[in-house]
């Protein structure tokens, strides 16, 4: 199994980030919670730091621990934590994803998440 990151970035009106996962990737066209694979040796905490410096230049505070998702894709099965968060510095420049957008929590079931962040959903709410 594979342990996955994601973070729930609120702004200050309680918006929630997500973003489209780039054409030509894994699971394109489908929105998630930002985030990616945790390293050997590596905290989840700063795995998330890492990955979203990584896709979308920004630096984050790590927050609360939100709750797990299991789910068993083709390629194998992943654990995806995911954690609150808040952007602490920077503007947002995606290198990952196609769009993003800042949607407020009742907005999520609009758009098509990727499997794996869809459980994490009823853990988040606001």
């Amino acid at each position: 199994m594979l342990d996955v990151v994601a973070v729930i970035l609120e702004n200050e009106f309680g918006d929630i980030l997500i973003a489209k996962r780039k054409k030509g990737k894994e699971l394109e066209g489908y929105w998630e919670f930002p985030g990616g694979k945790v390293e050997k040796n590596e905290t989840p905490e700063n795995s998330l730091k890492r990955e979203i410096k990584e896709e979308m230049n920004i630096d984050i505070r790590v927050g609360s621990f939100v709750g797990e998702s299991i789910y068993k894709y083709e390629r194998g099965t992943i654990k995806l934590l995911a954690y609150k968060g808040n952007i602490i510095r920077g503007e947002i420049t995606l290198l990952d994803h196609d769009e993003y957008r800042w949607v407020k929590y009742k907005e999520l079931k609009l758009y098509k998440l990727a499997p794996a962040d869809v459980p994490l959903v009823e853990l988040i709410k606001i």
